[in-house]
């Protein structure tokens, strides 16, 4: 390893001020993961506090996929520790990772569309009453978590997921993992492929999660997306977590160079950072 790199990762593990005012909801301690030869992670350190958006950048193979997977328990770390409000978690399934609180929205979002959105939500989770499903308590606890995260552009909770825009659809599964009390949210690429109103309802909606208090992590490659959401940002190459800097610090051409050679003697252009979204839902 080069020193350049060696020396930004130390310079990673080093938490900034905002992020050491209170103690990180997750934390990542030499989280290691191979795949044959394959150093898919190598050694990272990561904290993901409560209340912020923690953006994770890196190039096609840097890693990414995996590391959100190991905190959703798809895959486990082969060597290192996943600390859960100050405590060590063994995360072995999506089930141990649900436990604790912390939701994934994968990139297909795994939404049924011959459901309509209360099916979709409760899916694998329904309420029971009596040995009957509880269709009215499961109807208006769908309809309470899409109020309170202000999703207005759906017309009623009764639709079928195939008639949602991709916007929609989003919220949906947003809403999905909020539904369940969840303390961390981890979505992966949750604008990939939406048009720009509906862009700017999602990343509304996520900037609503993070001032709910929840902590939120997600995986964009777009990074004017980024730079309106994020409170920090982590990058990732090949494998190694090069830097973890708030967005403040940073700006699209020094991420860039980051994700290319682990190193950026840039200063953040603060006159060109994207203006943050507001509550319209576009």
């Amino acid at each position: 390893m080069s020193t350049d790199v060696a020396s930004a990762e130390a310079e990673s593990r080093n938490a900034d001020p905002a992020s050491t005012a209170a103690e990180p909801l997750l934390q990542l301690r030499g989280v290691s993961k191979h795949f044959g030869a394959v150093h898919a992670l190598v050694d990272i350190d990561l904290d993901v506090p409560a209340g912020q958006v923690t953006a994770l950048a890196g190039d096609n193979g840097a890693g990414k996929s995996v590391l959100i997977k190991c905190i959703a328990g798809i895959h486990s770390p082969d060597s290192g520790q996943i600390v859960w409000e100050g405590k060590q978690a063994h995360i072995r399934t999506p089930r141990d990772a649900a436990a604790l609180g912390i939701e994934t929205v994968h990139q297909d979002l795994a939404l049924c569309d011959n459901l309509d959105i209360v099916q979709n939500m409760f899916l694998g989770r329904e309420t029971v009453r009596r040995f009957m499903l509880a269709e009215d308590d499961m109807e208006t606890a769908a309809g309470s978590t899409l109020r309170s995260l202000a999703v207005t552009s759906v017309r009623s909770v009764r639709q079928l997921v195939a008639s949602l825009s991709g916007g929609q659809r989003q919220s949906v599964a947003i809403a999905k993992a909020v539904l369940w009390n969840s303390k961390l949210v981890v979505m992966d690429e949750p604008t990939a492929a939406l048009g720009v109103a509906q862009t700017a309802m999602v990343l509304n909606l996520v900037r609503r999660l993070a001032d709910r208090g929840l902590a939120v992590m997600i995986v964009s490659h777009n990074m004017n997306d980024v730079f309106q959401v994020a409170d920090r940002v982590a990058v990732l190459r090949l494998g190694h977590l090069v830097a973890v800097r708030p967005s403040s610090e940073m700006d699209p051409q020094i991420v860039v160079d980051l994700m290319t050679t682990g190193t950026s003697t840039r200063t953040a252009e603060k006159t060109t950072a994207p203006a943050r979204t507001t509550d319209a839902e576009g």
